[in-house]
């Protein structure tokens, strides 16, 4: 299981890499709404993530990892939300964007707490 673990988390990190290469205007100029005037704090958001989550090493703990490359994931879904309370109109998504603030802080918070007890105590300045 150990193994599955460590190699799903390999993959995904090998892939995020691929899908990586290049410059931070380069994927603006992928992106279908890169160009729209109400949207910039949405593509800078996923830039800071795409960037976050590039600097992340292995540990040697697939815990830990995993929580290394959620943190800026989760700062990402914020940043997206609250772009969405900011520009959009429709009720049901400014309710969801929300709620996406309220539960990825939360999470931020517990993987914060979760990093504090299980980092080795050299690694806490990171």
């Amino acid at each position: 299981m150990k193994y599955t673990v460590r190699v799903t988390l390999s993959a995904v990190v090998f892939l995020l890499s691929l899908s990586l290469t290049g410059s931070p205007e380069d994927l603006s100029q992928r992106s279908n709404i890169a160009g729209d005037a109400e949207w910039p704090e949405l593509v800078e958001s996923m830039h800071r993530m795409h960037a976050g989550m590039v600097k992340v090493t292995s540990s040697g703990d697939n815990d830990i990892d995993f929580v290394m490359l959620m943190l800026p994931h989760h700062q990402a879904a914020i940043e997206m939300a609250t772009a969405q309370l900011l520009h959009g109109t429709d009720p049901q998504m400014r309710r969801l964007a929300q709620e996406i603030i309220a539960d990825q802080q939360s999470e931020i918070e517990l993987m914060q707490l979760w990093l504090k007890q299980h980092r080795p105590v050299s690694s806490q300045a990171k």
